[in-house]
């Protein structure tokens, strides 16, 4: 009786701090910013650029392209500019905000396909299939993202049937250096499509893309409580070869007491149960309350105590079930990441491991969490089945992908700091034969980079052959790609 009373006081006292607290996150003070100054999410690569356009057709795009090439400027491409190791921005630059090229050019029910161009979001999508019954493939966790950033970071979702984005990409058509428009696809200019998926804009912009869609299914979502160490067995046996198993994800804990240790999966199963509207769209609730305990779980141990308790008794409740469908379950908008205070920021990284190496993995990351003290917001779990279509694939085996949300502090000494640990976590992943993801942070020195992705220089010389006047540029690509010969291979065969 007592432990329950200090329980509930802890959350009430948890609760009066953390709302003054969050008051200066939901309603930050936001200055006047000069619009030729661009940063991402993170906050942490503020890039100012020569000039910012919206283009609204393919003719606008490519009097940009002649624009810059006859001004001398370089050209750096966004979407919703998540990305967040400067992949979106060059210094001086004419930058192109795709977000308003954002049309659905076709839908073919019955072939599953739909051609949008490449500033439309997922949700754009979703609400134009799923009158008819149809969902999105593979997708990130949230649907504001969009189609055209996520087949350049060759993004991921959370259906263990299904790798990269790669997969679901049926063609695209991309608008090259020399201005010129042409198709891609398995076929046709091949080589252009294992670069440009997961290549980052540096290839050209993409425009438009035809994309594979599936069916809207109903799901009866489960939630079961495990030990890390339990979790391969249980993917294995329950989930892994499982069609129809549609969803699936876990958590490990933020809390001090059991950092790593414990956690829960979330399995979302198809059923024959059809509760009324089960295929409405709906929105994402509870928004502010997320934001609330993200907030609590950023001050310190006793926060992250209280949000993991809180996420299991009102969010993922352990034992009990929902029956939902896909669309939904894939329309989280994280509104909780817009944060905007002054001294820290959050970011992500992201860790693909080998699932035979998941275990070995996550005892690594747990001795550089506590030694360093990174301040752990969420870590998730995914599955990614094998995939070496992309050039810079991340998925060489089947793995675990370890999703790290971090609170960081914006200051020189933060960011040192960050690059310290963040480069013990690439060693330690490379240890178990994993890989990270390139579309965070240029923390990991040029030697990690190479070791783990060793076609990079080859994706560099390809880049160089493709756009000889490397006029499609960003922060990451210039950091990374020194040192590489500018000597061309040979043209790809016909």
């Amino acid at each position: 009786m007592k432990n329950r009373w200090l329980l509930a006081k802890k959350y009430r006292l948890a609760a009066v701090l953390a709302g003054l607290a969050a008051l200066a996150v939901f309603y930050p003070r936001r200055p006047d910013r000069d619009p030729l100054v661009l940063d991402d999410v993170s906050r942490l690569n503020q890039t100012r650029v020569s000039e910012v356009l919206s283009p609204r057709s393919v003719e606008e795009l490519q009097q940009a392209i002649e624009r810059a090439k006859q001004r001398g400027l370089k050209v750096s491409i966004s979407g919703k500019k998540h990305s967040q190791g400067g992949h979106a921005f060059y210094h001086d630059a004419m930058h192109l905000d795709m977000t308003a090229f954002n049309k659905v050019l076709d839908f073919d029910k019955d072939q599953k396909t739909i051609h949008v161009q490449s500033g439309v979001t997922w949700k754009q999508i979703q609400e134009h299939v799923n009158p008819h019954g149809l969902a999105v493939a593979v997708m990130q966790s949230s649907n504001i993202f969009t189609v055209g950033g996520s087949i350049s970071a060759n993004a991921h979702g959370r259906d263990p049937n299904y790798g990269p984005i790669i997969e679901t990409v049926r063609s695209f058509r991309l608008l090259n250096a020399e201005g010129q428009l042409i198709n891609v696809n398995r076929t046709e200019n091949a080589e252009l499509f294992s670069l440009a998926i997961g290549g980052f804009g540096l290839f050209g912009v993409i425009v438009d893309a035809e994309l594979d869609l599936i069916e809207n299914s109903v799901y009866k979502k489960k939630t079961v409580s495990l030990d890390y160490q339990e979790y391969p067995e249980y993917f294995e046996k329950l989930v892994q070869g499982k069609p129809e198993v549609g969803i699936h994800f876990g958590r490990l804990s933020i809390d001090s007491e059991s950092l790593l240790r414990d956690g829960y999966v979330v399995t979302y199963t198809e059923t024959d149960e059809r509760p009324e509207d089960v295929s409405r769209l709906t929105e994402e609730s509870h928004v502010s309350r997320d934001k609330f305990f993200f907030e609590l779980s950023r001050k310190g141990d006793w926060g992250k105590e209280v949000r993991w308790r809180s996420q299991q008794k009102w969010v993922d409740v352990p034992g009990e079930t929902e029956v939902v469908a896909r669309n939904n379950v894939m329309r989280p908008p994280i509104q909780f990441l817009d944060y905007d205070a002054e001294e820290d920021t959050d970011i992500l990284q992201e860790y693909f491991v080998p699932v035979g190496n998941f275990v070995s993995f996550i005892d690594k990351l747990r001795q550089i969490a506590e030694e360093e003290e990174i301040n752990l917001l969420s870590v998730t779990l995914r599955f990614v089945p094998a995939s070496d279509e992309a050039v810079l694939s991340y998925a060489n085996s089947d793995c675990f992908a370890v999703v790290l949300y971090i609170n960081q502090q914006r200051s020189s000494d933060g960011i040192q700091e960050a690059l310290h640990w963040t480069r013990q976590l690439v060693d330690a992943v490379q240890e178990c034969g994993g890989t990270y993801y390139l579309v965070y942070q240029r923390y990991p020195s040029a030697t990690q980079l190479r070791a783990v992705y060793p076609r990079f220089d080859e994706f560099v010389q390809r880049k160089r052959f493709y756009d000889e006047g490397e006029l499609f540029m960003n922060r990451f690509y210039d950091h990374y790609a020194g040192g590489v010969t500018r000597a061309p291979l040979p043209a790809a065969s016909p």
